[in-house]
C-alpha cells in the first residue's frame, strides 16, 4: 500500500512539473512579446524623431539600446534583456551599424503560433523564438496587395452636396 502511494505521489509531481514548465514558458513568451513590441515601437519613434529635418532620406537607428533610454527624450524606459535567455538580445544591424531590430537567442519552439498583436502578426507560423524579429520598419506594417494588384477596398467618393 505504501509503495502504491509513493508511485502516485511521484506521478502527480511529474505531471505538476510539466504543467509548471508550460506556465513558466507562457509567461516568458508574453514578456518577450511585450518587451519586443516596446523596443520595436521605441526604434520607430527614435527614427522618426532623428530623421525629421534631415536632408538624407532613410531611417536613423541607435547604436545601443541604452541610447533609447537617454534624456531629454527617452523612447524606452530601460534597456531590457532577452526574457527567454535572461541575456542580451541578438541585434539586427542596419548597413550604417545602428540597431534596427532585436530577437531572442532562444531556439525553443514557441507555444503561441497565431493570433499575434497587429505589430507582430508576421510571427505566425515561425518555428522558434529566434525567428521572432522585432524590427523597424516592421514587416507587419507593410501594406499588402491582394493577387492581381487590385485595391483592398473601393475608394470612398464624396457625397453630393445637399441643397
Amino acid at each position: 500500500m505504501l509503495m502504491f502511494v509513493i508511485v502516485l505521489i511521484g506521478m502527480a509531481t511529474t505531471i505538476a512539473a510539466k504543467q509548471w514548465k508550460v506556465v513558466v514558458q507562457r509567461e516568458r513568451e508574453a514578456d518577450l512579446l511585450a518587451k519586443g513590441i516596446e523596443i520595436q515601437s521605441a526604434l520607430a519613434f527614435y527614427s522618426a524623431a532623428y530623421k525629421a529635418g534631415r536632408v538624407m532620406p532613410g531611417e536613423v537607428y541607435p547604436q545601443t539600446l541604452a541610447d533609447l533610454t537617454k534624456l531629454p527624450k527617452p523612447f524606452l524606459r530601460k534597456a531590457y534583456r532577452d526574457p527567454m535567455g535572461h541575456e542580451d538580445w541578438d541585434y539586427l544591424r542596419s548597413p550604417t551599424g545602428g540597431i534596427m531590430g532585436v530577437r531572442s537567442k532562444s531556439r525553443e519552439k514557441p507555444l503561441r503560433q497565431r493570433d499575434f498583436p497587429p505589430a507582430v502578426r508576421h510571427f505566425e507560423g515561425r518555428a522558434t523564438y529566434y525567428d521572432w524579429v522585432f524590427q523597424h520598419p516592421s514587416p507587419s506594417s507593410a501594406v499588402s496587395m491582394p493577387p492581381g494588384n487590385a485595391p483592398l477596398a473601393q475608394p470612398i467618393l464624396p457625397s453630393p452636396p445637399v441643397r
